[in-house]
């Protein structure tokens, strides 16, 4: 950051504070070396990063990269990328709808590039990292208490969590609850909240959900679609019906639409840094809002943004399924399921977060992580898990 020269006026005691307070405000990330400082946002333009935000800015992920959930993110890379492959992650000038922001975005990868760690978690593991992207609001939820993280921008609306049955196999199943009036299996990752919630709500029986599913679709094919799966809206549905090993389309309800409410891919700051990373966020925010907008409404972004992170997770050999077509799905899927759009319920603002959802999420979930003896934060509101003041209410898709 450059300071101003003295004018060789005496500067009176209550001035000196100020500058003081300023100086200790401008610095980047959570205290990591080698970063630009972050200033006052003096400058008017409003996709002028350079002064207000550090650089570069270093966003922790949930998972390998893709189209779908981190898009506006990867959207915002620009041209010839700086791919650290070994490292998983990846540098280049963040653009602003083709400008030059002055400060470098770094998109680090997760999922298997941390050892399946929590972004969260990761968040608080590396002062350099300034912004993550939980899975959903029930992470947040969950470390309310030990890694407090607050939630500014909503990347995908609804969460994509799902559960999918064989409609031959099983043609009386339209939703979630008619699984449950069976006796067939569930499969699903053990531990994931959002289970516990249709056991505990009568949905599921709990003799019916088997924790040990690990992703892959081996099992709902040996058993020819006798059991559900969970999965994700923009990739199982998409990966079944291209297998040769199955090769037909599957129905699915969305764990969202039995009553929880869930945001997915939410990004997110360290709690206690709202208040020095404000500047920045007040300019960054409204900048990936409108990178959310152009990746579901401009052709050439879209293609674009396929192209760069399919280079990128080439470069990082990465073992998830991702093809051009892939992307293609996924996306379409975010348009048709609204997953990414103006709300819940509709409010034309894109990113937001609607206070009765993030509410209803809390009296959902803590009564779960009490009895699993992992308590959130005692007294906790919707404004500790998300904040809508950075967001640019007059951004929205049309």
């Amino acid at each position: 950051m450059h300071q101003r020269r003295s004018t060789g006026r005496r500067l009176l005691p209550a001035l000196v504070a100020v500058l003081l307070l300023l100086v200790a405000a401008c610095t980047g990330g959570g205290g990591g070396t080698g970063q630009q400082a972050a200033g006052t946002g003096g400058n008017g333009d409003p996709r002028d990063l350079r002064g207000v935000c550090p650089s570069p800015i270093v966003v922790q992920t949930s998972w390998d990269p893709t189209a779908e959930s981190f898009g506006a993110l990867y959207a915002l890379l620009g041209s010839n990328p700086n791919i650290d492959a070994k490292g998983k992650r990846v540098t280049a000038p963040l653009m602003a709808q083709g400008k030059d922001t002055g400060v470098k975005l770094e998109l680090r990868a997760g999922g298997p590039a941390i050892g399946f760690e929590k972004a969260t978690t990761q968040l608080y593991a590396d002062r350099d990292i300034h912004l993550a992207v939980p899975n959903a609001t029930d992470e947040v939820i969950q470390l309310s208490q030990s890694q407090p993280s607050l939630a500014v921008l909503a990347l995908v609306d609804i969460d994509p969590q799902l559960i999918l049955w064989d409609p031959k196999t099983h043609p009386n199943w339209n939703a979630i609850a008619d699984i449950g009036q069976s006796d067939a299996k569930v499969l699903y990752f053990g531990g994931d909240t959002y289970m516990e919630y249709l056991v505990g709500s009568g949905i599921l029986k709990k003799s019916q959900v088997d924790g040990s599913f690990d992703g892959s679709p081996a099992r709902f094919v040996a058993e020819k679609g006798e059991v559900a799966q969970s999965g994700y809206a923009t990739s199982d549905p998409y990966v079944l019906q291209t297998i040769p090993e199955w090769g037909k389309p599957v129905k699915f309800q969305l764990v969202h639409d039995t009553g929880y409410p869930n945001y997915g891919s939410l990004l997110s700051i360290r709690a206690r840094d709202k208040d020095r990373l404000a500047p920045c966020l007040k300019k960054l925010v409204p900048i990936v809002q409108q990178s959310q907008v152009d990746v579901h409404s401009k052709p050439d972004v879209q293609d674009r943004l396929i192209t760069i992170t399919l280079q990128i997770a080439d470069a990082y050999n990465s073992k998830n399924p991702y093809t051009k077509d892939s992307a293609k799905f996924a996306l379409k899927q975010e348009q048709q399921l609204r997953l990414t759009g103006n709300g819940t319920p509709p409010d034309g603002v894109i990113g937001n977060f609607n206070t009765e959802r993030v509410q209803k999420m809390i009296a959902i979930v803590g009564p779960i992580f009490a009895a699993q003896r992992k308590p959130i934060k005692e007294g906790l509101k919707p404004e500790d898990v998300a904040t809508n003041e950075f967001i640019d209410t007059k951004i929205g898709l049309k």
